[in-house]
């Protein structure tokens, strides 16, 4: 379960505001839902999209990867039968004074469907987590095109269109990191789980720790720094870093060890 102390220190806009606030917000919400619907269904330009040219995202599987690496990575597992789908669970933002930078904060459930090669039966595991985008607003260049006396679009006198940065932006995920919250087996028959052992169990932690057992069984090595209630320690430094990125400030999310 999770701790009954607020873990923000501070209260941003979340609800209500100004339209531009809103609009901002339903911005941001808008772009984290992009993560199941383009994803689960290999839209890899429209994902793609979701992120800035630099983005990072972590998975329990996959660890910290540029957003490029991971889109690689989750097509070869794709063609190898992977088998990864997200339900959304609702999604709200927080918005930074400045109107720059937003968390987007999107409640999930990740199924993962496992099909055993000694045949003893499909499973899913089921990970009930929150998707915390980190997102800033960047400039959008954009076309403009007038025309001159003859009907003709041009932009200046040389008949060239110009190109300018637009003060409105638009909003791009930079990083994406997950609280993992619980998970469970789930028989696909209703009766079948596989059995873990407890040497298996005890290396994740508890809020990954069925799907990270399950997920090594595949070969994949499992990040084990990613926060979770019943770490206190990574979960404040999480809402840490959240409330740094909302105040304008450079942020660390890179919590492996360093090799």
């Amino acid at each position: 379960m999770t701790s009954p102390l607020d873990p923000h220190t501070k209260c941003y806009s979340h609800i209500n505001g100004s339209i531009d606030e809103l609009l901002d917000r339903l911005a941001v919400s808008e772009l984290c839902k992009g993560w199941p619907v383009y994803r689960d269904a290999s839209e890899w330009v429209n994902y793609r999209s979701l992120f800035t040219e630099d983005g990072t995202v972590w998975t329990t599987w996959s660890g910290p990867q540029h957003v490029d690496d991971f889109i690689a990575i989750s097509k070869a597992g794709k063609s190898k039968g992977v088998f990864i789908m997200h339900r959304e669970c609702g999604t709200l933002a927080d918005l930074s004074p400045s109107r720059d930078r937003a968390i987007g904060k999107m409640k999930a459930t990740i199924t993962h469907r496992f099909s055993p090669e000694d045949g003893s039966g499909d499973y899913d595991v089921d990970c009930d987590c929150r998707f915390i985008f980190f997102c800033e607003k960047v400039p959008v260049t954009t076309t403009t095109t007038t025309t001159n006396g003859n009907g003709n679009g041009a932009s200046n006198g040389n008949g060239v269109n110009g190109s300018h940065s637009s003060a409105r932006g638009e909003w791009k995920a930079k990083y994406v990191k997950l609280f993992y919250d619980k998970d469970k087996v789930v028989p696909i028959d209703g009766y079948t789980a596989p059995r873990f052992t407890k040497g298996e169990l005890q290396k994740y932690p508890e809020g990954y720790r069925y799907l990270g057992a399950a997920q090594a069984r595949l070969g994949y090595e499992i990040d084990v720094h990613l926060p979770t209630p019943r770490d206190d320690a990574l979960w404040n430094r999480m809402y840490g870093e959240m409330e740094k990125w909302l105040d304008g400030k450079d942020v660390d999310l890179f919590w492996e060890p360093k090799i």
